[in-house]
């Protein structure tokens, strides 16, 4: 069962929404759970308690809090859930890139191009299910991987970034096997989750949570290259 939520100010597009989203689910044999919302801090209210959603059909322009604004706060502390931003003006699409937006669908939607950024949604929930498994500290730990922003080796032991550090005793190249392809190897001592790369430059990748990891010579074509094929 998939969580689908709409949030738009104005009824009969959340009904239009509504009716293709049925429509490809039924075509895909995908269970879906849908809700809708009229308001960005309608949506927010329920989203603390509940998580109500996998994928989110947001409008860009409504009263109160815009689209953008929530997604913001949304992906403050959420970087799985997929948004798409429903919209009638192009000038907002720069700010999708902020926000890690999926797609943008201008209105009228077109059920052809929901399916397919529907569809693609589905892929990214799907690889975002995969997991490191390490043992740390004693215990047993499951790490998604869309949540490590880095890898870095010193010696014999590889530190994992998340919210939270995690230092093991293995070697880089046993972890990047484990990896999938929103990873990319900077040099001998790094891997970067491409999610996370705000700005590269030559010699260094920026990521969102400040960390600057250094690029090794003859990589910069390839990473930029990587970034574009995962959109």
């Amino acid at each position: 069962m998939i969580n689908i939520a709409i949030c738009d100010d104005e009824r009969a597009e959340i009904i239009y929404l509504a009716t293709l989203v049925h429509k490809w689910a039924a075509t895909r044999g995908v269970g879906v759970c849908l809700s809708d919302y009229a308001s960005a801090e309608n949506f927010l209210f329920v989203y603390n308690d509940d998580k109500p959603a996998d994928i989110l059909l947001l409008d860009i322009q409504m009263g109160g809090m815009d689209g953008v604004s929530l997604a913001r706060t949304i992906r403050a502390v959420n970087r799985e859930i997929q948004i798409i931003f429903i919209t009638g003006y192009m000038e907002y699409i720069a700010d999708g890139y902020d926000v890690e937006a999926l797609h943008y669908l201008i209105k009228p939607v077109n059920d052809e191009k929901l399916n397919v950024v529907l569809d693609r949604a589905m892929e990214k929930l799907a690889r975002n299910e995969r997991a490191l498994f390490i043992s740390h500290a004693g215990e047993n730990a499951r790490i998604p991987l869309y949540e490590i922003r880095y890898l870095e080796v010193f010696h014999n032991y590889v530190t994992i970034h998340t919210d939270t550090k995690y230092t093991i005793k293995k070697t880089l190249g046993e972890l990047e096997k484990e990896l999938d392809d929103n990873f990319f190897r900077t040099g001998r001592s790094y891997i970067v989750n491409l999610r996370y790369v705000r700005k590269t430059t030559k010699t260094e990748v920026f990521l969102s949570n400040n960390a600057v990891i250094p690029l090794s010579r003859g990589l910069y074509t390839s990473l930029n290259r990587a970034m574009i094929e995962r959109l």
